[in-house]
């Protein structure tokens, strides 16, 4: 942060209270009562002050100094008229009365009259003087109007834009003491007296010599304050512009965090946000107005945020404006010199080390940088209503993932035909897109490398991305090995996205006429979608097509990779119907997903799941089973209470929709073990195979426990289960805690 500090000589000469007494006396004693030079004189030339020409950074204007009885500028009816004012004037001035040297035709009669007549005489004189010696001050209790529009008719408008365009002209070319200088110059050339400069020597805070920039951890992309991308060309064309947007006495450095929309950053805005994440060190996308700043500055700060981004929307200006593209600065400071608290910069003041007067990296951006943040191509729509900039309710991500052509051409077609559907069904979404139609959530299609390796490229991209796949996916739809077999469709799916592929396998069905029955189910499967199940608890949906008999066989089989026995494609659909069936099916669950408000998750049905899996003759699950039921109960709560008001657009609220989404994207989270058998799904809510519809680590450690005198095992087993089922009743308890302190009003 840099800093200027500028020296002066803080008692410039001639300051009133720097003037030798003796002097002042001195001057005082040579008044004289002569009312002819009184009126002739234009100013107090004893007490005119020498001006500093020292560099300044608090200017004065015209200063007034107090000279007690003598002040000559401050009374508007003259500095005779001034004296007599003053109660105790003769004490003062103890000499007689100076004779006058005006009316000489009364000296002239006083010297050739006899004694007698000097008395009458000089009653004629006194009478004389008072009637021709008028004071310039109308009567006391009067007002003159044709005064005032003497004065103020001299005032022309052109005057006013010469002298604008003269200023103009100096900011463009001189410094900050050079204008004032010239201003003085200018201000002294009309008359005005007395123009000082008081000098003061303060800490500045300048912009640095290279202006700030904004990273999206996520793409790589850089950019200026303005919006504009991080390119020498840019820094170049707005170079000033770019060095002066910036937030003065903030604090400086890096900061790499997830940014919150905080909108105006209201007490309520920062309550409500602070229940549903962890904003320690993040950064708040902040509006500028409706509070002071600095106000707001100081809620972010002690919620605990690390850093600011702070902008304009548009719509909170008129529509003749678009400050799309400007920067701008802004002041931390409250006022005065920071390093002199209370007192003023003189020299010899004590100075504080302040570097700064925040704890918060704050810097000010562009609304179009904003809009590069949240996707958001426009700020007022064609009918002109304008839509205020903020982070999406919705700002996630779907993965859509497939794996391409190995080295050793393992499966043989299955990589084309998967990337096949991928590309139909991207080829019909940018159609739209192009046409100016974006979905709310962003789909991220990925072709995987190392499939068949151990799922190499999804696992290393996944632990490259964990912390933003963490916060931001909602749901990964594989497209690995779509056609196995050609006589029966086989959806696998979340427990919480079954009914959602349930709706589209009937729709589906209903418009080729064709409604066989399909069995949706959550069991493990081969490929990418590993990673996502497993160590980010993402929701999955899969569609293939299998042959009946593959079905009843024993599960795994497919765990078999064949380079000689490769599947022929287009003998099993060649028509190429069954990939159009599975590209359509496929992308009504991408689109639903990315579209609609409420993620089409169901907290009901991960409730019945696990009820279904502890059901039968299960020893020792007494107490999963309760638990179970707690966790339905509330389940069943927050599905009533929460999400049937958000799904009906009359009773939507955009904080109430933000909320929630947030909760349903976790929700299977709770599920995921730290240790399971090698092969098995940390994520509890898959089954090994069709066949069995209970837990599978439990299934395992009562297989494993049998023929050993200890159960162990399957008591870790348990605990890991009944921990699952709990953090999942608590999670769910949590969210309606959440929306009835925040949305009712309650602490």
């Amino acid at each position: 942060m840099a800093y200027q500090k500028v020296n002066a000589d803080q008692r410039a000469p001639g300051h009133s209270q720097y003037l030798d007494n003796d002097d002042l006396q001195a001057t005082a004693l040579d008044l004289e009562w002569d009312m002819e030079k009184e009126l002739e004189e234009s100013g107090f030339d004893q007490f005119q002050l020498d001006s500093a020409e020292n560099q300044n950074l608090g200017h004065s204007e015209t200063i007034d100094l107090d000279l007690d009885s003598i002040q000559p500028a401050t009374s508007p009816k003259g500095r005779f008229q001034r004296l007599q004012e003053e109660s105790d004037y003769i004490t003062h001035y103890t000499r007689s009365a100076p004779k006058s040297n005006r009316c000489n035709f009364c000296h002239l009669l006083k010297i050739l009259c006899i004694a007698t007549s000097l008395f009458i005489f000089g009653i004629f004189i006194g009478y004389y003087v008072h009637t021709n010696c008028p004071s310039d001050t109308p009567s006391s209790g009067t007002v003159d109007p044709q005064l005032y529009q003497e004065i103020l008719k001299t005032i022309q408008a052109e005057d006013i834009k010469k002298s604008f365009r003269n200023l103009v002209q100096l900011y463009k070319s001189e410094d900050d003491m050079e204008i004032s200088k010239k201003i003085k110059t200018q201000w002294t050339s009309l008359g005005l007296e007395d123009v000082q400069f008081v000098n003061y020597s303060v800490l500045l805070n300048l912009p640095d010599p290279s202006p700030s920039t904004v990273t999206l951890s996520s793409s790589g992309q850089c950019f200026h304050p303005n919006g504009q991308p991080c390119s020498e060309e840019a820094r170049k064309d707005s170079s000033q512009d770019l060095l002066y947007s910036y937030a003065a006495y903030s604090a400086k450095g890096i900061l790499k965090a997830e940014v919150i929309d905080v909108s105006y950053g209201m007490a309520d805005d920062l309550k409500r946000i602070r229940k549903i994440k962890n904003v320690t060190n993040q950064i708040a996308l902040l509006k500028l107005g409706k509070l002071p700043l600095l106000y707001k500055l100081s809620l972010l700060e002690k919620a605990g945020f690390g850093g600011v981004l702070l902008y304009i929307d548009p719509c909170d200006l008129p529509k003749t404006v678009n400050p799309s593209h400007d920067t701008f600065m802004v002041s931390l400071n409250p006022g005065g010199d920071p390093s002199t608290p209370g007192y003023p910069s003189v020299d010899g003041s004590f100075r504080q080390s302040r570097s700064n007067l925040t704890s918060l990296l704050v810097q000010p951006i562009s609304a179009s940088l904003v809009a590069k943040l949240i996707s958001s191509p426009k700020a007022r729509t064609k009918n002109d209503a304008c839509s205020p900039l903020e982070l999406p309710n919705n700002d996630r991500y779907i993965i859509v993932g497939s794996h391409h052509h190995t080295a050793h051409s393992y499966n043989g077609q299955e990589w084309a035909s998967s990337t096949a559907i991928i590309t139909a069904f991207i080829r019909a979404l940018m159609s739209k897109v192009k046409r100016g139609w974006r979905p709310d959530r962003t789909i991220v299609f990925c072709s995987w490398g190392g499939t068949a390796f151990g799922n190499i490229g999804s696992y290393e991209w996944g632990e490259d991305f964990k912390k933003v796949l963490q916060k931001n996916v909602v749901a990964y739809i594989s497209i690995h090995s779509p056609l196995r077999g050609n006589s029966s469709l086989h959806p696998v799916a979340s427990p919480s996205l079954q009914q959602l592929v349930v709706e589209k396998n009937n729709f589906n069905c209903t418009r080729r006429a064709q409604c066989p029955e399909t069995n949706i189910s959550s069991i493990q499967i081969q490929g990418d979608a590993d990673y996502f199940i497993n160590h980010l608890g993402v929701p999955i949906v899969q569609f293939a097509y299998e042959d009946i008999k593959a079905l009843e066989g024993p599960s795994f089989l497919s765990e078999a990779l064949f380079s000689t026995r490769a599947t022929k494609i287009e003998e099993m659909d060649p028509s190429f119907n069954l990939h159009e069936t599975i590209t359509k099916l496929s992308g009504e669950v991408i689109l639903q997903i990315a579209n609609e408000p409420v993620l089409p998750f169901n907290a009901i049905d991960i409730a019945l799941e696990v009820q279904n899996n502890l059901k039968g003759d299960q020893p020792n699950t007494h107490q999963l089973l309760a638990m179970a039921s707690r966790l339905r109960e509330s389940a069943e709560l927050f599905q009533s209470d929460e999400m049937r008001p958000a799904n009906d657009p009359k009773e939507r609220a955009s904080n109430r929709i933000r909320m929630l989404n947030d909760i349903l994207q976790d929700m299977e989270k709770s599920f995921l073990v730290k240790q399971a058998p090698p092969g098995f799904y940390r994520n509890i809510l898959y089954h090994l195979d069709e066949k069995t519809s209970r837990f599978s680590i439990l299934v395992e450690a009562w297989e494993h426990c049998k023929p050993l005198a200890s159960n162990e095992t399957l008591q870790e087993a348990l605990s890991e289960v009944l921990n699952s089922i709990n953090s999942a009743q608590v999670y769910f308890k949590a969210g309606l805690d959440v929306f009835r302190s925040v949305l009712d009003g309650k602490n």
